[in-house]
């Protein structure tokens, strides 16, 4: 581990919690007793779970009481494809251009184009960016392939739907619209009915988050990344992207559906049914008691071991 990780795990409780759960010394804990130390260090105050209010104590609550198999369908980033295919087609998935392979060492490199996108389909981080192949250095992308094909992403923050999805790789097509990068259209779904737009840009550059509502009127939420210096105008795909969001939330207490825009068109990257693990604090904090209240939590079904 490098001295600035090294700072990083130290520099507080909570990340020090995240350290040993990285590394697996804290498989004994049972889910509950996980998911209410780190809630506690992450957000300052204790999680109630027999009263859940808050946005990101309801999330908590579904991650122990909502066991519906098809959420581990849905977090498989190659099995996902098949549901949004038969929900709203599969003109709107991003094309692949190979996969799914088991092992790195499956993969021939000569045989992907000059630019493309690899994906772990069994976790999150598990990525690797290439705009030109003759300058990837491939011996560190195996490495960290075969990093993360080893790590069972459930225990990092016991988001259940992971922990049986197969550890495997898919290529996919390198996307990016008119700024260079992507602008990244996150819509917070509750019982089918889009409420919120997360607007990311600048990931790799300068990193801001917006929210909007579903008239694009921006919100005064900050969560995390700073606000954009100014308005997005409103995309032309908004309310194709609302539509095609709620045909495919409708199963759900809530669900983020995300999308991509590239010329006018539509794609979707993933679908995420814990928004930032429940554990990322609103200013002002009533957007976490609102959002909350869009929840209904459903009742407790423990078909999933």
């Amino acid at each position: 581990m490098s001295i600035a990780g090294l700072k990083y795990y130290l520099s507080s409780p909570a990340n020090m919690f995240d350290f040993f759960a990285s590394r697996n010394m804290l498989n004994w804990m049972s889910d509950e007793a996980f998911l209410k130390r780190k809630f506690k260090l992450r957000m300052g105050y204790e999680l109630d779970l027999d009263n859940p209010k808050t946005f990101n104590e309801k999330l908590q609550w579904l991650k122990l009481h909502d066991r519906n198999p098809l959420y581990t369908k849905l977090v498989d980033k190659y099995e996902v494809r098949k549901y949004i295919a038969e929900k709203i087609g599969e003109e709107y998935l991003i094309p692949l251009v190979g996969g799914p392979w088991n092992s790195p060492e499956e993969i021939d490199f000569d045989l992907l184009p000059d630019q493309f996108v690899l994906k772990c389909t069994h976790d999150s981080g598990g990525v690797v960016i290439c705009k030109d192949k003759s300058k990837l250095d491939i011996p560190a992308v195996k490495a960290k392939l075969c990093k993360h094909l080893k790590r069972n992403y459930y225990w990092t923050n016991r988001e259940w739907p992971y922990k049986n999805v197969p550890p495997r790789i898919i290529a996919e097509k390198y996307m990016e619209d008119e700024t260079g990068g992507l602008k990244d259209y996150k819509v917070m779904c509750f019982s089918g009915e889009p409420k919120l737009i997360q607007l990311h840009m600048g990931r790799f550059v300068k990193h801001t988050k917006d929210f909007y509502d579903t008239r694009w009127k921006r919100q005064d939420i900050f969560q995390g990344e700073p606000m954009a210096d100014e308005l997005t105008p409103r995309p032309g795909f908004l309310d194709d992207m609302l539509k095609m969001s709620s045909e495919i939330s409708k199963k759900f207490p809530h669900i983020r559906v995300d999308w991509y825009g590239i010329e006018g068109k539509l794609y979707l990257g993933e679908l995420t049914m814990y928004d930032g693990s429940g554990l990322y604090a609103f200013e002002p904090k009533e957007w976490d008691f609102k959002l909350g209240s869009w929840i209904e939590l459903p009742g407790k079904v423990t078909l999933y071991e």
